[in-house]
C-alpha cells in the first residue's frame, strides 16, 4: 500500500467547512422542499431533470444519471412518484426492454409550485451569501471536482446493472 498523505491542519479545516457547508446546505434544501412541498429534494430533482427533457420524458438510465443516482435508488424514487401520479413509467417504444419515465402534467404542476420557494432559498443561502468572485471560484471548484470523479463515477455506474437487476421484480426499470 502506497504511503498515505495525510492532510495538514488546513487542509483538514478546508475539508471540515467544505463538508460541514455541503451536509447543511442539502440538508436546508431537502426540509425547504418537505415542508413547503412535500417531496425530498431527490424527487424535485427527478421532475425538474424529466421538465427539462424534450417530451418531458426520459429513459430511466439516462434519468438516472441527469439525476446523480443509482438506477435502484431512481427506481424506487419513481415508484413513489408514479403513486402520486406525478409521472408514469412505461416501455421504450423503440426498445422493448428499457424503460422510459414521463413526468405528467400533474408533475409538473407540482414542480412548477414546488420552484419559487426552492429557487428563493437557494438564492438566499448560496447566492446572496458569496460574491461574484467567490461564485465563480465555487463554479471553477465544482467543476474540478467533478472531472476529477468523473471516470471513476462512470465506472461504477458502468457496473450497477447486474446488482440493480437483482434487487428489480422482473422489470429493468433501473
Amino acid at each position: 500500500m502506497d504511503e498515505v498523505r495525510w492532510l495538514t491542519d488546513d487542509e483538514q479545516e478546508i475539508w471540515r467547512a467544505y463538508m460541514t457547508a455541503n451536509v447543511e446546505f442539502t440538508a436546508h434544501i431537502d426540509r425547504q422542499l418537505r415542508r413547503d412541498s412535500g417531496m425530498p429534494m431527490a424527487y424535485y430533482e427527478i421532475l425538474v431533470r424529466l421538465s427539462e427533457a424534450p417530451g418531458r420524458c426520459r429513459r430511466m438510465s439516462e434519468l438516472a444519471e441527469a439525476s446523480l443516482s443509482s438506477r435502484s435508488r431512481l427506481s424506487h424514487a419513481v415508484a413513489a412518484l408514479e403513486r402520486s401520479g406525478w409521472v408514469i413509467r412505461r416501455p421504450a417504444d423503440a426498445d422493448r426492454r428499457g424503460w422510459v419515465c414521463e413526468l405528467t402534467d400533474e408533475g409538473f404542476a407540482a414542480l412548477a409550485a414546488a420552484a419559487p420557494g426552492h429557487v428563493t432559498t437557494v438564492r438566499e443561502h448560496l447566492f446572496d451569501v458569496l460574491t461574484p468572485e467567490q461564485l465563480s471560484a465555487l463554479r471553477d471548484i465544482g467543476r474540478a471536482i467533478s472531472a476529477g470523479l468523473r471516470a471513476e463515477c462512470d465506472e461504477e455506474r458502468a457496473q450497477e446493472p447486474a446488482d440493480c437487476a437483482a434487487a428489480q421484480d422482473d422489470d429493468d426499470s433501473c
